[in-house]
């Protein structure tokens, strides 16, 4: 990964540099939420276009530090049109950022939850590179699946879970919608996450 970056500070004008450098700390940041690029123009001064934003990314994602999963839609088309959701591809690129500490963390239900979503990304995200299987979410409306794997003709819903309720109206809408092969969940009354981080996601084609 370093040496990637070290690459690419070498090789592109300071200006551009600068640019590519804030997009990658507000991504990893907001990783596991979705974003669109507008916004993201708005709080980045002179960043350039939401297609400019999207070779970035895209750069990021290639030296494995921070991607843009698409949204699961059955349609290319609208795939590439959809606002990224971020994802690390390590979760120490979120932690860094944040000065709360792990006990402080595992009693806080909101940031308990992001960084036990961002670390099954991660733990996805990586493996998709190995494995190739595409990654996606989904979201329409309110309703939302964190994670959609897809793999020649199979499609898996994955949703995660780290509080006391597991209700997800997200799951059986896309389930009804799409008809995947599997709907899973990882964490509350579903796969421990622990467990889950073990597993080479492959296996569960």
């Amino acid at each position: 990964m370093s040496a990637c970056v070290y690459s690419m500070r070498k090789t592109m004008p300071c200006t551009v540099y600068s640019k590519l450098k804030r997009l990658f700390e507000l991504g990893c940041l907001y990783s596991g939420q979705i974003l669109s690029f507008t916004k993201i123009i708005g709080q980045l001064q002179d960043a350039g276009n939401t297609t400019t934003l999207a070779n970035y990314l895209k750069l990021l994602s290639d030296c494995r530090l921070l991607g843009g999963l698409e949204k699961y839609a059955g349609n290319v088309i609208r795939q590439r049109s959809s606002s990224p959701k971020f994802q690390v591809y390590n979760n120490a690129l979120l932690t860094s950022q944040d000065d709360e500490t792990y006990s402080a963390a595992i009693v806080n239900p909101k940031l308990w939850g992001r960084l036990v979503e961002s670390s099954v990304g991660a733990h996805l995200l990586n493996h998709s590179v190995s494995e190739r299987y595409n990654l996606y979410y989904w979201r329409e409306g309110n309703n939302e699946v964190d994670f959609i794997l897809e793999k020649g003709d199979k499609v898996i819903g994955l949703e995660v879970k780290s509080g006391a309720s597991a209700d997800n109206t997200g799951m059986g809408i896309f389930n009804e919608k799409f008809h995947p092969n599997k709907m899973l969940l990882v964490g509350t009354r579903g796969i421990p996450y622990e467990e889950f981080l073990k597993i080479n996601p492959k296996e569960l084609f």
